[in-house]
This record gives structure tokens, sequence and C-alpha cells, in this order.
């Protein structure tokens, strides 16, 4: 990230933080990825959110990363951001914006569905992948591209779409859409 100097300069900064607060970043991943003040950021957040940025201890775990759901949404982004950098010649925080908004377009289309991965936790993920703690990892199965931690061994590895848990699917929504199904019966 280069600090510039110049009104151009501190525009695209400005546009670049609104971008990521729209999208629901912490204020920590604000600051890394702008050159603007503390106090400066606070401000835009307050008028942009109509609230405080919240507090507390940013998400720092690949675990979170491996459990059914979260992996395939995770999945499903880094696949698109992977794309980007190598065929649409976006990278840094740009790349991370865009394919954010095409994870949340992709989520859109599918019914009663929330995005699980918070802009935040993609930024986390990114970083994992480049100090190697995290890769993708083929599915024998489908032969899908998964994340999965850096050091295990995938020579046979099944995705949690072709082989999901027991309980998969087992959310608030769904027991709520078959009761709806069932009374309507």
């Amino acid at each position: 990230m280069l600090a510039n100097k110049t009104v151009l300069g501190e525009a695209q900064q400005v546009k670049i933080a609104i971008d990521l607060i729209e999208l629901g970043a912490r204020l920590q991943l604000l600051q890394e990825e702008t050159s603007l003040s503390r106090e400066r950021l606070l401000r835009l957040y307050k008028e942009v959110r109509k609230e405080s940025p919240s507090k507390g201890m940013l998400p720092y775990s690949t675990d979170w990363f491996m459990s059914w759901q979260p992996n395939i949404h995770s999945s499903l982004f880094m696949d698109i951001y992977q794309f980007l950098v190598k065929n649409a010649g976006v990278d840094g925080v740009q790349a991370l914006i865009s394919a954010y908004r095409l994870y949340l377009d992709q989520i859109q289309g599918i019914e009663d569905s929330e995005p699980v991965l918070s802009i935040t936790r993609a930024w986390f993920m990114i970083r994992f992948f480049r100090a190697e703690m995290l890769r993708l990892a083929p599915c024998v199965e489908c032969s899908g591209h998964f994340v999965a931690h850096a050091g295990d061994l995938h020579a046979n590895y099944v995705c949690g779409i072709c082989r999901p848990p027991t309980r998969a699917g087992k959310t608030k929504v769904a027991r709520k859409n078959e009761l709806a199904a069932a009374s309507a019966a």
C-alpha cells in the first residue's frame, strides 16, 4: 500500500475504505488496507454505517474454515479470488473487494441462503494462504478445490459437499421451513 499524498490518492483511499465499510469490514482491516488515519476511518465508518465500529478481537483461527458450511463458503470465495488474481489482473485490496462482491452475488442466488463468510474472515483467509497455513485441496470425488490446512495430507480428500456431515442443513431456517411445510399440508 502506497500512501499517496495527493488529492486523487486520498480520494482513492477513501473510496476503498467506503467499499470495505459497506461490505462490513472491521476497523482493523481498514487500518491495514488504507493509509487513512484511525480518526478519519472512525468518522468515515460512522458516516457510512450510522453506527460505531464493533470492538473486540478479530477472528484468528484457521480451524473456523474447516467446519462444513464455512468450508464450502470459504472455498467458493477463494476460488473466485484466485481466478480474479490470475485472470483479471486484479490484486491486493481490489481483488478482495471484487471477489467478496462476487461471492455475495453467488450466495444471493441460493434460496434461504445467508453469507457465512464475512469480509474480515475472507481477508484473514487470504493472509493464511499467503503464510502457507491454508491451501486449496482437490476433492477426489467432484474435483472441486476446497480450503484445507496446508500441513494435512490431501491424497484422498473428500469435500463436505460430496460427503456432508450427518447434521448438515439442520439449521434453524431449515427447521422453520420444515414446520411451515408440515403445517400447510
